[in-house]
């Protein structure tokens, strides 16, 4: 199928070069202005519009690129470290009118990617709906709305979020007519004919969105080419089923979603799940699934529940959020993981808590080759009791270990060692001492930041020794 040709304005815009180029340096301009859009669909949308002061020919171009990336991440990080509501207001008129100023001269018909990154909660309502009509409008595949907040002072603010509005996906009934689904049918067999056509969309993003469980189905049934969907921050969804044996969903992710008790999974084409809740998670007919990201400990979701899934085994890379490890055996009662390729453990370290508890996981992965641990610091304290390594279990196929949060215990090294004395070809031994953050932007306090300081300088001073020469270390 041959793409449409992109047809510019060329009105007050005489065909010349550009202004101080000789014919035969401007060799770009000569480019058709199909070849042009696309070469400028690969700039950031502010580098785009720059093109527009080289000469006529170049005026005009910018605004028939096809993606739409309102990134303002500047402005994100100058919002965290402030911390100031009349910034915040400032900066949020500033997105709102470049936004605005872009959208109402851009002239693409089709957009494959509408990106929208800010701090904008319930009061930018009108503005935010206004720009997701005008994505859907022009059949958009890719759509994200990261509305997330900049600072802690909204984040934990759920009732302040940008609600979706529902009556976007109502059924027309005719001109300036909408009205909602039948009651009496269910909304995996009804297919309305709303404002918009959905079917063109294929990855879809909301976070520190509100929206419902009914519009979380409303995607699922009448997106066919939907493969991506990713939903943060909501509340009062307690229970949510994404099942269904004609999805052609590939990746799913529902994160901080607090409310969430219980979630069902039933699709045969999902690859990976990225899940956070409180009680209950249901797979079922998940066989191309090989990447999980999943909270245990924190609430009643447990590595015991884990532990029940057949499909453990097909994974080839595992994402876990643990909590308690002193005192527990459960660990040691993993099933063996054969295609596991990388293991990423969070962990909140209490004291000197020992992690050994996690070489359970890594014997469990017979053939393993990355292992991350993120490790955040509470009330731990370094001490000067004896290094213990009597762990030996051989790992042949783990290369990269990366230790992030190293503070310098006992306990550390202890768990460095085990790697050193047991991994057959590690080749890189990564260690950070930066603490793990949760909420991305937000200024590390002074006193973490002296802390680093001194776990950096306790990592080259406890494991420079240790390492061997054929185990490149590096300390970040």
């Amino acid at each position: 199928m041959v793409a449409k040709p992109v047809v510019i304005d060329r009105k007050f815009q005489p065909k010349t070069y550009c202004v101080g180029d000789d014919d035969d340096d401007d060799r770009i301009s000569e480019l058709p202005d199909d070849i042009l859009v696309v070469i400028l669909s690969l700039l950031s949308l502010k580098e785009a519009a720059r093109t527009s002061i080289l000469c006529s020919r170049w005026i005009n171009l910018w605004k028939h690129t096809n993606s739409l990336d309102f990134d303002a991440e500047e402005a994100m990080c100058k919002l965290a470290r402030a911390r100031a509501r009349e910034l915040e207001e400032e900066e949020g008129l500033k997105y709102i009118e470049w936004v605005n100023s872009v959208l109402q001269s851009h002239k693409a018909v089709t957009l494959k990617e509408f990106r929208i990154c800010f701090d904008l909660s319930e009061p930018s309502q009108i503005a935010v709906t206004t720009w997701l009509e005008y994505a859907l409008a022009r059949r958009v595949q890719r759509l994200e709305f990261d509305l997330s907040a900049a600072n802690c002072s909204r984040y934990f603010r759920a009732d302040l979020n940008y609600v979706f509005p529902q009556e976007l996906l109502m059924e027309s009934n005719g001109v300036g007519s909408t009205s909602p689904p039948p009651s009496d049918t269910c909304i995996f067999n009804h297919h309305p004919r709303t404002r918009f056509d959905f079917k063109h969309l294929k990855a879809l993003s909301l976070k520190f969105v509100t929206v419902t469980r009914e519009a979380i189905e409303f995607f699922l049934n009448n997106c066919p080419l939907l493969e991506k969907l990713v939903v943060h921050k909501i509340t009062k969804i307690t229970n949510l089923e994404i099942c269904g044996s004609s999805l052609v969903l590939k990746h799913l992710e529902l994160w901080y979603c607090f409310d969430l008790d219980s979630v069902k999974v039933s699709a045969p084409n999902l690859t990976s799940l990225s899940v956070n809740l409180f009680n209950e998670l249901i797979l079922e007919n998940v066989p191309m699934l090989d990447e999980l990201t999943v909270s245990c400990g924190y609430s009643e979701f447990s590595v015991e529940k884990l532990l029940l899934y057949s499909c453990i085994s097909q994974l080839e890379s595992l994402h876990l959020f643990l909590n308690k490890l002193e005192g527990s055996t459960v660990l040691c009662n993993f099933p063996e993981m054969p295609r596991l390729k990388k293991l990423v453990i969070d962990y909140w370290a209490h004291g000197e808590e020992s992690l050994i508890a996690l070489t359970s996981l890594i014997r469990a992965s017979p053939y393993l080759q990355q292992f991350v641990l993120k490790l955040g610091w509470l009330e731990i304290s370094r001490s000067d009791r004896e290094v213990e390594s009597n762990v030996r279990f051989p790992h042949e196929h783990l290369k990269v270990v990366n230790f992030c949060g190293y503070y310098g215990r006992s306990s550390d090294v202890e768990f460095v060692r085990y790697f050193i004395d047991n991994c057959v070809v590690l080749e890189r031994l990564i260690i950070d001492p930066h603490t793990v953050v949760y909420i991305p932007r937000v200024p590390i306090r002074p006193h973490i930041v002296a802390e680093e300081i001194i776990a950096r300088d306790c990592a080259k001073r406890q494991l420079e020794p240790q390492v061997p020469a054929h185990i490149e270390l590096v300390i970040l």
